[in-house]
């Protein structure tokens, strides 16, 4: 009887795993999008900056308003940084929450499995040492 409740326990930190491991997936496909949505504000704010350059300083047209426009790029390319920096610091700390969440079930199950493998080894004797 005792056995069949530790595998109820040991089943049930295997599905606390599995809950934690797909969040925890969930949580690094968001970070693999926050870097990729970082490097596309960067690549975009580079291609506009060499498109104005090459309308207004080429010839030498107007530097002063070319000058505004790229000032304007920047704040808005900081600004979409640092709201990108926001929602990865908030992915890690959730990520390192999920990771220690993990590691403290996957704990508690090794401890449960060496208790069921005594429990099994205690109620059989092997040779007869029991009569």
């Amino acid at each position: 009887m005792a056995i069949s409740n530790i595998q109820e326990t040991l089943l049930m930190y295997t599905k606390q795993k599995s809950m934690l491991n797909n969040k925890l997936s969930d949580v690094m496909f968001d970070l693999l999008n926050a870097s990729k949505d970082s490097s596309e504000v960067q690549s975009k704010y580079n291609d506009k900056i060499q498109e104005y350059y090459y309308l207004y300083m080429q010839d030498g047209i107007d530097e002063t308003y070319y000058q505004e426009i790229t000032e304007q790029l920047e704040k808005e390319r900081e600004f979409e940084l640092a709201n990108l920096n926001s929602w990865e610091t908030e992915l890690e700390l959730d990520k390192n929450n999920y990771e220690t969440r993990l590691n403290e079930v996957t704990t508690f199950e090794a401890t449960w499995t060496k208790l069921m493998q005594t429990n099994i080894k205690n109620d059989f004797t092997y040779g007869g040492a029991q009569q």
